[in-house]
């Protein structure tokens, strides 16, 4: 690994971040995660297209998926485990975040709590 990644992406979410770079052409690089203020519980992960990396990008590449953390991000994204899951009633991307501290009941908006930025320090020091 060499280096120390913000979060981890199944191979299921590799194949789907793949899958949209390709339909989206050329210029796409990868897509951005990141949260913002909203929903009911305060918070919703956002996903954007990338065709330009931000300064100071965090980038978490596997199997050829690139996906990028936006860098007021980390801290709530840290350790996350980024999934894709189909089902009869909805599909997309899913986050396991252990920075989460509660959902509201339809799923699509999270309360999170900033990761300990002296254990980050320490987890990027190992890697």
């Amino acid at each position: 690994m060499g280096r120390f990644s913000v979060l981890s992406m199944s191979d299921a979410a590799a194949d789907r971040v793949r899958a949209i770079v390709q339909s989206r052409g050329d210029d796409a690089l990868g897509i951005r995660v990141g949260v913002k203020k909203g929903g009911c519980a305060g918070m919703e992960y956002t996903i954007d297209l990338v065709t330009e990396p931000k300064l100071g990008e965090d980038v978490v590449e596997h199997d050829g998926a690139r996906v990028f953390v936006a860098p007021e991000a980390v801290l709530f994204l840290l350790g996350t485990r980024m999934d894709y899951e189909e089902t009869t009633l909805r599909s997309g991307f899913t986050f396991t975040n252990p920075n989460q501290t509660s959902a509201c009941g339809c799923g699509e908006s999270i309360e999170l709590k900033p990761a300990d930025s002296a254990a980050m320090a320490a987890a990027r020091s190992e890697a």
